[in-house]
């Protein structure tokens, strides 16, 4: 049976406002002495529903029960969003700490092998394993989600088509998972060859156009049976049918709240900017989704530090002469939202990688990582490297 209702979907983007933002973060559930995965969501969220009523109601599960995620809800705008997420973070981590667990925040966990995680036994998590099987199973990857309110079912349909190209550019500076299965992957960004490249229904979407033919598409799959739920098409950018927003997905997670909110600031900057130039008549740009897909590869390769395409001149050019391309694209909208994303010179791939490179041990690595994390996210003072600013 169809848990699909495009009618209501329809209505949800009509009532929707522009700029609206909601923060999903995926962070991993760590033993503190190994920093082994450890199944302990169901403990994480008992207590918080004891204990805590409103970070109960923040956080959610995801595939693994070694999984966590925290959400900010709908904030009003950016900041509000910003500030909601804060504070959820600084009370995550503070129950986990009287839980005596650790939290990480890596695109994927360096050694954790897929067959000792349990899954989370919810009615929805029970049909995508069903119908995925290893696929599914063998996801253990960690990501950052961005929703901007987006009115009308049309136009949001038609910032997704825009964002397609971005999306390699994205995934290059959030670039965050190096180590895999106990191994040295070298790539920048493993989780999106594990996970994006592995789900169907995943990855860089088609150029729809409308939501008629977006509509068109998702009856398909439900005439054939091949999804019940909206949220079984995993696109790394979708219209999100219950909450009128388009969702960016592309990104790993972050390992500091700097760079969460810095990547945060920058999807939500792309998005409004893109209705803008949809507003304006502005003419899209369209390549082919192969060579959307030369420069996906290029992105999990080598994330920031490789090169990108510059699919309209034909070119490559250094991954941060891309993001200065955003950046520069951006500047109205961020002018009037006062959006100034600042990231350290290298992003968590690339420190990942020059620490393994100067003879720390994977798990040396990610002990460093977590630490981190633990003293960004949880509101201790920052130890992040010293940040650049990119407007």
């Amino acid at each position: 049976m169809s848990l699909i209702d495009l009618e209501k979907a329809r209505e949800a983007f009509a009532q929707a406002t522009d700029g609206t933002v909601g923060i999903e973060e995926e962070f991993a559930i760590l033993d503190p002495q190994t920093l082994d995965l450890i199944p302990h969501f169901e403990q994480l969220d008992a207590q918080a529903v004891a204990s805590d009523a409103a970070l109960a109601n923040s956080i959610s599960s995801e595939l693994i029960l070694s999984e966590i995620e925290i959400r900010s809800g709908a904030g009003s705008d950016l900041g509000d969003a910003l500030a909601r997420q804060s504070e959820m973070r600084a009370r995550l981590f503070s129950l986990a700490a009287s839980q005596k667990v650790e939290l990480g925040s890596t695109g994927t966990h360096p050694w954790a092998d897929y067959r000792e995680q349990p899954n989370v036994q919810s009615d929805h998590y029970r049909r995508v394993v069903d119908g995925l099987q290893y696929v599914a199973r063998r996801n253990n990857t960690f990501s950052l989600h961005v929703h901007v309110g987006i009115r009308d079912a049309d136009r949001a349909v038609r910032v997704c088509d825009r964002l397609r190209a971005l999306l390699p550019t994205l995934l290059a500076l959030s670039a965050n998972s190096v180590f895999f299965e106990g191994q040295d992957s070298g790539l920048a960004s493993v989780r999106t060859q594990s996970f994006t490249k592995s789900f169907p229904r995943c990855g860089v979407p088609d150029a729809y156009g409308s939501w008629d033919s977006y509509r068109e598409y998702l009856e398909l799959l439900l005439a054939t049976g091949s999804i019940e739920e909206d949220t079984q098409v995993w696109w790394s950018v979708r219209p999100h049918l219950a909450f009128g927003t388009v969702e960016v997905r592309i990104c790993d997670a972050q390992s500091t709240a700097d760079e969460s909110n810095a990547l945060t600031e920058m999807i939500v900057a792309c998005v409004l900017q893109c209705a803008r130039d949809d507003d304006d008549g502005r003419p899209i740009f369209e390549p082919a989704g192969r060579l959307i897909e030369e420069n996906l590869w290029r992105a999990i390769r080598w994330g920031a530090a490789g090169e990108l395409i510059d699919l309209e001149r034909g070119v490559c050019l250094p991954a941060r002469a891309a993001f200065d391309q955003l950046l520069e694209w951006t500047v109205p909208v961020r002018a009037e939202l006062g959006i100034e994303p600042r990231f350290p010179a290298l992003n968590g791939a690339e420190r990942q990688a020059v620490a393994f490179a100067e003879g720390q041990s994977i798990a040396d690595v990610y002990a460093s990582t977590v630490a981190h994390t633990r003293q960004s996210f949880g509101g201790d003072q920052p130890t992040s490297p010293t940040e650049v600013s990119t407007s």
